[in-house]
């Protein structure tokens, strides 16, 4: 139990529900962390899947509910399994005999406190991978402050910097102010910090605004990763903001945009994803295997357990 959850604060959304007692905010989740998959990733930038693959591992619930969320399974339909301290060991042992490079933990903003305390006992259990934080950044510098002597590097989402667009699709006004807290906050731990957008189809001016302050508040001090991989996701309701580009992809006069935008802000030191047009890769956290066979190496599925391979 975690005193933190007592009167859940953890994240901007400060429900206030009592996660020790079972009771659930926002994020759909009690006191219990819980975890949908683990194994080796190839599909990261090179600096985090490095030779071998990142260590990623999954946790279930989300504090954003993100129209096009392509990990929807997990982060809005609760698709995962409780584990206990020793479990979580378990897992982040056999990433590193596996060889992971890292531990990649993504989408844990709505369970700081278990998973510091979790990476804590697995370092006291001689796991001594570096550990990214791999986040929507939608957090409170005070979360952020628990996970200070166990995360080594940064891997937050600069999703826009619209706040009308964030209440439509993300359900939070403040996602913008909020998000640019925490990068500012993780800019300065003198760590490995990337940031990532997604650009959107049709919503140039979005990405413009976000190359903009990214330029003027945390280039060379950190890395952008402009990613093209926005893919239709038919999961989800529709909204009125979601209209002009919820049904396709991004279009190759698009991408050749989003380099010219690169170009007039002077990023030059990053990562910029090459354009995919196809669905393909999208992953099905109900198989053992949820992506593709290139991208990754199973370790331990939320159904299954350990996998042995």
């Amino acid at each position: 139990m975690e005193k933190e959850y007592e009167s859940c604060t953890i994240c901007p959304r400060s429900c206030a529900v009592n996660r020790n007692r079972g009771e659930t905010g926002f994020c759909g989740e009690t006191a219990s962390l819980r975890l949908s998959w683990a194994g080796l990733h190839f599909g990261e930038e090179p600096p985090v899947t490095g030779k071998n693959g990142s260590g990623t591992i999954f946790v279930t619930g989300c504090n954003l509910r993100c129209n096009f969320c392509q990990n929807f399974q997990i982060s809005q339909e609760g698709m995962g399994a409780p584990v206990s301290l020793s479990t979580f060991t378990r897992i982040c042992t056999a990433l590193a005999e596996a060889g992971a490079e890292n531990l990649n933990i993504v989408t844990g903003s709505h369970a700081i406190p278990a998973l510091a305390t979790a990476l804590r006992e697995a370092r006291s259990c001689g796991v001594t991978l570096p550990v990214y934080w791999n986040s929507s950044a939608y957090e409170t510098i005070e979360a952020l402050e628990l996970l200070q002597d166990v995360v080594t590097g940064w891997l937050p989402d600069l999703k826009t910097l619209n706040p009308l667009f964030s209440t439509s699709v993300f359900q939070a006004k403040d996602y913008p102010s909020t998000a640019k807290k925490a990068l500012l906050w993780m800019a300065h731990r003198n760590q490995q910090v990337i940031v990532r957008h997604l650009a959107l189809p049709g919503r140039k001016e979005d990405t413009r605004i976000v190359l903009d302050w990214f330029s003027t508040k945390l280039k060379g001090k950190a890395l952008l990763s402009l990613m093209t991989q926005y893919t239709p996701v038919s999961a989800h309701p529709q909204s009125h903001e979601l209209t002009e580009f919820q049904n396709r992809l991004l279009t190759e006069q698009e991408s050749k945009e989003l380099v010219l935008l690169l170009d007039e802000y002077g990023i030059d030191d990053g990562f910029f994803q090459e354009l995919v047009n196809d669905t393909e890769w999208l992953p099905d956290f109900i198989r053992t295997q949820p992506f593709s066979s290139s991208l990754a190496r199973p370790v331990w599925h939320w159904k299954e357990g350990f996998i042995h391979s």
